[in-house]
């Protein structure tokens, strides 16, 4: 009898440890299937994209993007972490970097963490409102048409202490770090808090000295950069519009004729041009224009800062097309420059 106990228990113990064991292994394989899932790379793509994320978005907006963009083998695996870390509950705006061979984990956690990569926002060479406001969109989340419906809003604008004409002169050119996501209010905010920064002691005194705003230091930083591509005759160009608004006489810039007139394939400025009737034509209306006609560079702002000074009231291109210009203290000098130079535009059969 007690040997039938023993094998009986015997029997009961290894069909025991049979279930534990296979027990075991069943776990083993689910739990490497829990793995697989989490950990395993499931981004399919060849080196690296963008997702990117739009403010007011929810998980199913984001996994539908995913799968626009194709961008996971496995997109249930995908949600099944994402419900694990509980990321649908913590969908943060933005642009993201995706690597190849991003398991889901690492996808969850970068999205749960909104680590962003930032953007540069670049706007040199912006001539109007409406090229401002594209090159700003292209580069966050804020529309153009909002954008540029702000830069037109007088109670918007005031705020930052300008007018819908001189609001343009707060955007220095440069290149700024920002997120994707932000808003055209949030870029307003931090352009303006750049162009405090940008106005230091120094400069706001240089222009004291020269009895003009900083507002009127950029609108004359724009004709003087439209006047000439060659950095190092700037300082003397702005001091020929100095020496004219000093004698009260009209500024007479060419570019200001074509800003005004809208058409920036001019070549020659005719002399039915200079009728045109706007505010921004300097040969009509005296003094400097109500906004700039372009976005100054930093360095055509401090050439108006550290503007050369001399007797020239007059200035000419050169005929040589060097992009210098030839340059005059009396009416009958400057006839004889321009008369060159109109000579050279002939021959060269450039006629507008």
């Amino acid at each position: 009898m007690a040997k039938k106990k023993k094998s009986k228990l015997g029997l009961i113990l290894k069909i025991i440890f049979s279930i534990f064991l296979v027990l075991i292994i069943a776990g083993g394989i689910i739990g490497y299937q829990y793995y697989k899932k989490i950990y395993n790379p499931n981004i399919q793509i060849k080196d690296k994209d963008y997702l990117y994320i739009p403010t007011g978005s929810t998980f199913e907006d984001v996994v539908r993007i995913i799968e626009n963009k194709k961008l996971v083998k496995d997109i249930n695996s995908f949600e099944w972490v994402a419900e694990l870390k509980k990321y649908p509950e913590k969908v943060k705006p933005g642009k993201y970097l995706i690597k190849k061979n991003m398991s889901n984990n690492e996808l969850v956690n970068l999205l749960r963490a909104g680590l962003q990569t930032p953007v540069m926002v670049v706007f040199n060479n912006a001539r109007t409102k409406e090229q401002l406001a594209g090159k700003v969109s292209k580069n966050i989340e804020a529309d153009s048409s909002h954008v540029l419906s702000l830069l037109e809003s007088d109670d918007f604008v005031t705020k930052y202490g300008f007018n819908t004409e001189s609001i343009m002169t707060m955007f220095i050119p440069n290149s700024y770090e920002l997120f994707w996501n932000t808003s055209a209010e949030q870029f307003f905010d931090r352009i303006a808090t750049e162009y405090k920064q940008f106005w230091t002691e120094d400069r706001k005194y240089k222009a004291k000295l020269l009895g003009l705003s900083q507002s009127e230091v950029s609108i004359l930083a724009s004709i003087v950069e439209q006047e000439t591509i060659k950095k190092d005759e700037r300082p003397r160009v702005a001091g020929v519009y100095l020496n004219r608004i000093r004698k009260k006489m009209l500024l007479q810039a060419d570019p200001t004729v074509i800003f005004a007139m809208g058409d920036f394939t001019i070549k020659r400025v005719l002399k039915q041009y200079l009728d045109y009737d706007s505010p921004y034509n300097t040969y009509k209306y005296a003094g400097l224009p109500p906004g700039p006609i372009c976005l100054p560079s930093i360095s055509s702002i401090d050439a108006v800062l550290n503007s050369e000074k001399h007797d020239y009231i007059f200035f000419c291109a050169k005929e040589d097309f060097s992009g210098y210009h030839n340059f005059a203290k009396t009416a009958e000098q400057h006839n004889a420059n321009a008369n060159k130079y109109r000579v050279a535009l002939n021959k060269r059969k450039i006629y507008k």
